[in-house]
């Protein structure tokens, strides 16, 4: 019989702390990192076009998540614009018209404020975890970080926008660094960069999130989170369709 030694034991012990977690768990991991139990967040987004560049400064607000707030705070034109997640129920006020609209499912396909993001990306109408079955494929070094790689298709009966979606998970953070949706035929239709890891309010969190179209040459669209708070004191109240046209 071999004698166990000390040392023996030791990398015994680092060879079970090193068997990957199960790959449910590293997306919901992921997910609170990024969000947070409540949080606030300051945004711009520069839609990338071959002719032209438009940019949107926002805030937001979350609650888990089932709650989140959208308020487009400039340019002046689309002020005021807003959207809502309550639980299963999107909301979307449009100031020009002072309307508030409940946003079926099919609309959750479409583009977001004219950006490569749809509805669905920026308001999060699928839950990464309840939506979608989750395998852990491997582990990659992307951009420098050694990362989980974790595929998810969608459950049969729950509509959602892409038929499978890639995430690579940074193991020193637990935080998205590249990101691959999928349409029907297994066809990449976009992907998502993120980067400039920065310390908010005592979390970390990507600063820069880049979505690059598949099939589209000089398309992107960025979103830079310039400020963020996170474990604020909010309530479900807050997210009501009446602050839709009180927030400011």
């Amino acid at each position: 019989m071999k004698k166990f030694t000390i040392t023996g034991l030791f990398m015994f012990l680092l060879s079970l702390n090193a068997v990957p977690q199960d790959a449910q768990d590293i997306i919901g991991t992921m997910e609170k990192n990024m969000r947070g139990d409540a949080s606030y967040q300051e945004m711009t987004m520069e839609t990338v076009r071959p002719r032209y560049t438009r940019d949107i400064s926002m805030k937001a607000w979350t609650l888990g998540d089932d709650y989140s707030l959208i308020y487009v705070t400039a340019p002046a034109r689309e002020e005021g614009t807003a959207f809502l997640k309550r639980e299963n129920d999107i909301w979307n006020y449009q100031p020009n018209i002072d309307r508030t609209v409940r946003m079926p499912p099919s609309m959750m396909s479409q583009s977001w404020m004219g950006s490569d993001f749809t509805n669905d990306d920026l308001v999060g109408a699928a839950s990464l975890i309840d939506d979608y079955t989750h395998e852990l494929t491997g582990t990659e070094t992307v951009n420098g970080y050694e990362c989980y790689v974790v595929e998810m298709i969608p459950d049969p009966e729950n509509p959602v926008v892409y038929e499978k979606i890639i995430y690579w998970v940074a193991k020193e953070y637990y935080l998205p660094v590249k990101t691959e949706n999928y349409d029907e035929h297994d066809d990449l239709v976009n992907s998502v960069h993120f980067s400039d890891f920065r310390e908010f309010n005592g979390q970390t969190i990507p600063a820069v999130m880049e979505m690059v179209p598949a099939d589209e040459e000089d398309r992107k669209t960025v979103i830079t989170i310039e400020n963020a708070e996170f474990g604020i004191d909010i309530s479900e109240r807050f997210f009501s369709i009446e602050n839709l046209t009180e927030i400011r």
